[in-house]
């Protein structure tokens, strides 16, 4: 089958989400179009599985590692089953969630080519002061071992003009590690002839992955680095950005701030992001929480979250995605009453005292004891 038929096909039968609905960004609008970030609202992804690699997860081999930024900073995976055969299909904006040999469960975006079948391929950026995942990868996960998943899940699809998004051109924005969930977007627009521009931008050539691969896209791209262009304005970054734009943008979050920020008023743009940590606290209280196992009690800032001043405290409680949509971070209220901000949670489950500590605190001026 012609690879132009093939997304076709695959376009008119998969929703832009897990289950067809939409995420919405409230401070944007565009007539008849979704403005969707990484916050995932849709029911398949409430059902969320235990954390570790169990019976219902995929075994995956590492079959290749590579480094692919030129500061040796950023190493790529190819993932192939661990007792052959083919892997699930996925489109572009994927990602995996990656259970670890150690526990944890990180999630990296898919960023090979989504009509192979017989691999996944991943990149993973250290993080000296992160929680200890990419740290994992680099150091402790050479070729032959063995990592597990549920599968491809999207929080960031691909929506096409003509199946599903009013806009007629992309404007594709990365920064850094951000490129990963936009490579296959960037082949998918090239193979549907859509027109679309991008500008990726990190700290300097050196530090951005894939950089031969995506000069290979040629004039479309434009490729700025902080060390010769200082910090770019929002501006620089969303170009003309015309009527009937579709920006699909990954990086930092104040990167993703300020796009968000320009682009309020513009009706007429359609804005997708994806953030690679979590998003700032906002209208946040003071309060604080009781761990049940110690009678410890710990203080969470108005500008922090419960999962971050945890941590900060010597607690290690399950983590991975640090935004509300992977459930990984679940724990149950003992007393007190959450402030729930995730979109993942049902209602019997918050009925039953869980709350995720990566974006939820405590309502008003309460405090929380939690069932750690």
């Amino acid at each position: 089958m012609p690879v132009f038929e093939r997304y076709r096909r695959a376009y008119l039968k998969t929703p832009p989400s897990a289950s067809g609905r939409t995420r919405h960004d409230p401070t944007l609008g565009f007539a008849g179009a979704a403005l969707s970030g990484i916050l995932a609202t849709t029911a398949a992804m409430r059902r969320i599985r235990p954390p570790g690699g169990g019976v219902d997860t995929i075994a995956l081999n590492v079959a290749r590692r590579r480094v692919v930024a030129r500061d040796q900073d950023v190493v790529e995976l190819t993932l192939t089953a661990a007792h052959g055969g083919t892997l699930p299909r996925w489109y572009p904006g994927a990602h995996l969630d990656v259970h670890l040999p150690s526990g944890l469960v990180r999630q990296y975006s898919l960023c090979g080519d989504p009509s192979t079948d017989d691999h996944y391929r991943i990149a993973v950026r250290r993080i000296p002061d992160g929680g200890g995942g990419s740290a994992e990868v680099h150091d402790a996960l050479p070729e032959g071992s063995t990592v597990h998943t549920h599968g491809p899940r999207n929080a960031f699809p691909l929506t096409v003009p003509g199946r599903g998004s009013p806009a007629s051109r992309f404007r594709f924005i990365a920064g850094g590690i951000g490129i990963t969930p936009i490579l296959p977007m960037l082949d998918l627009a090239r193979r549907l002839q859509v027109d679309w521009s991008m500008v990726y931008t990190g700290r300097s050539r050196d530090s951005l992955p894939f950089i031969d691969e995506v000069a290979a896209h040629g004039d479309a791209i434009a490729i700025r680095t902080d060390d010769n262009h200082g910090l770019p304005t929002a501006a620089e970054l969303l170009g003309d950005c015309p009527e009937g734009t579709a920006v699909y943008a990954c990086g930092p979050a104040p990167m993703l701030t300020a796009i968000r920020t320009a682009l309020v008023g513009r009706d007429d743009v359609e804005l997708h992001f994806e953030r690679f940590a979590s998003a700032p606290v906002v209208d946040g209280r003071p309060f604080r929480v009781t761990l049940a196992g110690t009678g410890e009690t710990v203080g969470v800032a108005a500008s922090e979250t419960l999962l971050a001043a945890l941590r900060r405290a010597g607690v290690n409680p399950p983590y991975s995605c640090q935004q509300g949509f992977c459930g990984t971070c679940r724990t149950r209220v003992l007393a007190g009453e959450p402030d729930h901000r995730d979109t993942l949670l049902t209602a019997p489950e918050r009925a039953a005292g869980l709350m995720l500590t990566c974006v939820s605190r405590a309502a008003g001026d309460s405090s929380l004891t939690l069932d750690l």
